[in-house]
């Protein structure tokens, strides 16, 4: 079989360390051990003309969130052996699945892999905006030294209301994350938790219009579907409180583009924080990279080294048994059979 793995490009860095497995250069950890199961394997960093000269004699494409191969219907017509689609990380929203499920193409995510690392980034990017730490730490770089204007915007977490948008594997530790912070914390999600798991989680449920307008600080865990894409549009970014900030690490379309421009230059939200973006990577002349007061990083929360050894280790196993002929994790599964299974996933049908 001929396997197709379209990874970031790794340069130097993927040269002087070998545990960076998400780059092309060290693919995943498993030329190896494919090569000697007698397996080709193909891996690119093009993800637009080599991708599509590729395709039609593909059985095996594994692609990323942080470097997505967008894996369209039109592309999925051109790929007539393909059988196995994979994500080494969590969200396969960059693949047509109702295109694949209609093609009978098994589509599979390393679930969890990565909700550890996304959710410590998170807590990161919250008190990097509400601390004011970026403006302090250029003033470093600039040789200045002007207390008055960082302390000015510079607020304690404590007691600050944060309001979290889908309380899903990554949610939920954000929230266990943030409890010694001794913060009141709101959450929506489409199915509301147990009141066990709300205490000991420590949060409360709320209508998202209603936790909006509440909350100092609003996250966003939700996966990209027709409900939450463009979810934060202009009327929501402007009920959020004055003065309140927004993070979001799970896809960039969720908020929308230029509404959220006009609300960072007006001044309405004190700060964004986030390392998703749309498309992906960002254009050099994305509006959101010139926005003051953000805190934005490249799509890297997901791919810490210990998480990037979660997904190669999943992406071994879905391959191994697959080549088998072993049913794949039960977890990992997005589309098989011709069906959507995944629940966060079954909008794919009303695309």
């Amino acid at each position: 079989m001929k396997i197709l793995m379209v990874l970031y490009p790794g340069g130097a860095a993927a040269k002087e360390n070998p545990e960076l497995l998400g780059a092309a250069e060290n693919a995943l950890g498993l030329r190896g051990f494919l090569e000697g199961k007698g397996q080709e394997l193909v891996v690119l960093t093009d993800k637009e003309r080599e991708l599509d000269q590729h395709l039609p004699t593909t059985d095996i494409l594994v692609t990323t969130p942080f470097w997505p191969a967008y894996v369209t219907a039109e592309r999925i017509a051109r790929a007539p052996k393909l059988k196995l689609v994979l994500t080494a990380g969590v969200g396969s929203d960059h693949i047509d699945l109702a295109a694949a499920a209609s093609r009978g193409i098994t589509v599979a995510e390393v679930t969890g892999s990565n909700v550890v690392s996304v959710a410590e980034h998170t807590v990161m990017q919250i008190l990097t905006l509400v601390r004011n730490y970026l403006p302090a730490y250029r003033q470093v770089i600039e040789g200045r030294w002007d207390i008055a204007e960082a302390a000015a915007h510079s607020h304690d977490l404590e007691g600050k209301v944060v309001g979290i948008v889908g309380a899903g594997r990554i949610g939920q530790r954000v929230a266990l994350r943030l409890r010694p912070f001794d913060v009141h914390v709101l959450y929506y999600d489409y199915r509301r938790l147990t009141t066990v798991e709300e205490e000991v989680l420590g949060i409360r449920y709320a209508l998202l219009d209603d936790l909006i307008p509440r909350c100092d600080v609003i996250t966003i865990h939700s996966p990209l579907t027709p409900e939450t894409d463009g979810l934060f549009d202009r009327g929501r970014l402007f009920r959020m409180k004055k003065g309140a900030c927004l993070v979001n690490t799970a896809r960039g379309r969720i908020v929308q583009t230029e509404p959220l421009v006009e609300a960072m230059t007006s001044g309405h939200l004190a700060g964004y924080a986030g390392d998703v973006w749309y498309p992906q990577p960002a254009p050099p002349d994305h509006p959101w990279r010139k926005m003051p007061n953000h805190a934005m990083t490249v799509h890297v929360s997901g791919t810490s080294l210990e998480a990037q050894r979660r997904y190669a280790d999943g992406i071994r196993d879905c391959l191994d048994r697959f080549l088998a002929g072993r049913p794949l994790e039960r977890d990992y599964l997005i589309v098989e059979g011709g069906k959507v299974t995944s629940p966060s996933y079954s909008y794919a049908f009303g695309r």
